[in-house]
């Protein structure tokens, strides 16, 4: 089963000196061991390259541009981008009502929706309290994933 990789395991991927560093590195790895497709949305890759770009100072990683596109171009060359499409905007207005959703959780909602439309079930994620609500999901957060039935 197709898995999608969530921002905050791409950047702690990247983030040598986290404490989620390494687990976030094996749990991709696992992932893509495994032999199933793994995705990442457009906007994994907005909110990955705003955090590489932010600066440290600011909770970000302070990459330099040229840093931040090395650091994607390895991730597209062992992820694939799933493109939007107008039913990903159609479902995310439906669960943005059926949800309730509101704030920063319009986020989480718009990959629930893209997830949804492409069928894709399992989300490697820190944040798995974030996807629950949304039917079909199956957030899983990275030091469970190399475990039996991650997918």
């Amino acid at each position: 089963m197709a898995v999608l990789v969530d921002t905050n395991v791409l950047i702690f991927s990247v983030q040598a000196h986290h404490i989620w560093h390494e687990a976030s590195k094996k749990a991709i790895k696992a992932v893509l061991a495994s032999g199933e497709p793994v995705f990442v949305l457009p906007q994994n890759v907005a909110e990955f390259w705003n955090a590489c770009t932010r600066p440290a100072d600011r909770n970000g990683l302070g990459l330099s541009s040229h840093e931040a596109d090395s650091r994607l171009t390895d991730l597209e060359r062992i992820v694939t981008v799933l493109h939007d499409t107008p039913a990903v905007y159609a479902q995310w207005r439906k669960l943005l009502a059926a949800y309730e959703v509101k704030g920063v959780q319009v986020h989480d909602a718009r990959i629930a929706a893209a997830m949804q439309v492409h069928g894709i079930r399992s989300l490697l994620t820190y944040n798995p309290r974030g996807f629950r609500r949304f039917e079909g999901i199956i957030a899983v957060r990275p030091d469970e994933a190399a475990q039996p039935g991650m997918n």
